[in-house]
C-alpha cells in the first residue's frame, strides 16, 4: 500500500494512493464495512492494523472503493508522520557522499537526532533563518519503523519495518561546521520536510538499489542510487537497535549521497530564499518544499 495523511473540508485522515491518482479514505472504507481502524496513520502503524487494511480493501467492491476516494488534487497532503518517538539520522552513509568530502568510510553507523519540531509536510516552506548563511539539502531514505525494536538481529530486521518515505535533513553548514557536532545546524524549526507518503514494505519490495535525485530549481543536484549505502536499511536497523529501543513510527533517515551543496565544484551553492528543491526516490514519489527566508 500506498499510505498517505491528509485534510480535506478541515478534516484531517489517511488513506490509499491508486494508480488513478485519488486517495481512498480508509476509516471511512472500513467503517462501510463494519470494521473499525484507528483514527490516526500513527495509530494505524502502532496498532499493526495493516494487515487487515490490506485484506478488506483488496475485498472491497469497486463501487465501494469508488464512494471513499478522493482526487488527490483536492486534498492537502500532509507529512505523512507528524509526532514520531525519534527521528535518527545517519552521517556518511554513502560511500560517494564520504568520497566528496575527503572522508574515511565509517566502520560503524555514525548518527545524530532531530527533533519532531523539525517536521514538515510536501509543499510547505523550508524556513531560512536570517543569521543562515549557508542552508543545505540532504535527500534519504527514511524508515518507518512498524513495531518495537531491541537487539533486533539482521536477520529479523526487515520485519520491524513498516515502510518507506522521503526525509531531507535539512542542513544550516555555517553552523553545524562551527559547532563540530550536527544536532543545532540541523534542528532548526522546517529543517525535516518529510513525505509525500508512506510506501508499505511489502509493497516497496527491494530498496537496494532505487535512484536517489535532488533538483534545486530546474539543476539536478544529487543523482545516486541506495546502493551507493555503507550500511543498507537492514544493517542501520540492527546496529541502532542494540543502541536504543526503536519505537513504531520512529523515523530512520538512511543518510545523503553525493551532491549536497558545500561540496560542490568549483565552489558551493547554497540554497537561497524562492529556491525550489526537489526530492524523488524510485518507489515513493516526489518530496517539494520551497525555501523562504524568516520574517521575524
Amino acid at each position: 500500500m500506498k499510505l498517505v495523511k491528509y485534510r480535506y473540508k478541515s478534516i484531517e485522515s489517511y488513506g490509499v494512493i491508486t494508480k488513478n491518482g485519488e486517495v481512498v479514505c480508509l476509516p471511512s472504507l472500513l467503517k462501510h464495512l463494519h470494521k473499525r481502524l484507528p483514527k490516526t496513520l500513527e495509530e494505524f502503524i502502532a496498532a499493526g492494523a495493516l494487515e487487515k487494511a490490506e485484506e478488506m480493501f483488496a475485498n472491497a467492491s469497486q463501487d465501494i472503493v469508488n464512494k471513499f476516494s478522493i482526487s488527490l488534487s483536492e486534498v492537502k497532503v500532509l507529512a505523512p508522520i507528524a509526532n514520531p518517538p525519534k527521528i535518527i539520522c545517519l552521517g556518511l552513509n554513502y560511500m560517494d557522499h564520504a568520497a566528496e568530502q575527503n572522508a574515511p568510510i565509517p566502520d560503524e553507523p555514525i548518527i545524530f537526532l532531530k527533533p519532531r519540531t523539525a517536521i514538515i509536510g510536501p509543499n510547505e516552506h523550508i524556513i531560512k533563518p536570517k543569521f543562515v548563511k549557508q542552508l543545505d539539502y540532504e535527500a534519504e531514505l527514511a524508515v518507518i519503523v512498524g513495531k518495537k525494536a531491541k537487539n533486533v538481529s539482521l536477520s529479523e530486521a526487515k520485519s520491524y519495518i513498516f515502510g518507506f518515505t522521503i526525509l531531507n535533513d535539512v542542513s544550516a553548514r555555517d553552523i553545524q561546521f562551527k559547532d563540530k557536532q550536527w544536532t543545532r545546524g540541523k534542528s532548526f524549526d522546517t529543517f525535516a520536510p518529510i513525505g509525500p507518503c508512506i510506501v508499505t514494505q511489502n509493497q516497496m519490495g527491494d530498496v537496494s538499489n532505487l535512484y536517489v535525485r535532488t533538483w534545486v530549481n530546474d539543476e539536478l543536484r544529487q543523482n545516486s542510487t541506495t546502493k551507493n549505502m555503507v550500511f543498507d536499511v537492514y544493517e542501520v536497523l540492527h546496529h541502532l537497535s542494540k543502541v536504543m529501543t526503536l519505537e513504531p513510527c520512529d523515523i530512520i533517515a538512511t543518510g545523503t549521497p553525493s551532491g549536497v551543496g558545500f561540496a560542490m565544484k568549483p565552489e558551493p551553492k547554497f540554497l537561497q530564499a524562492g529556491d525550489v528543491v526537489r526530492i524523488e526516490i524510485e518507489g515513493i514519489g516526489v518530496l517539494e518544499n520551497v525555501v523562504v527566508e524568516e520574517t521575524q
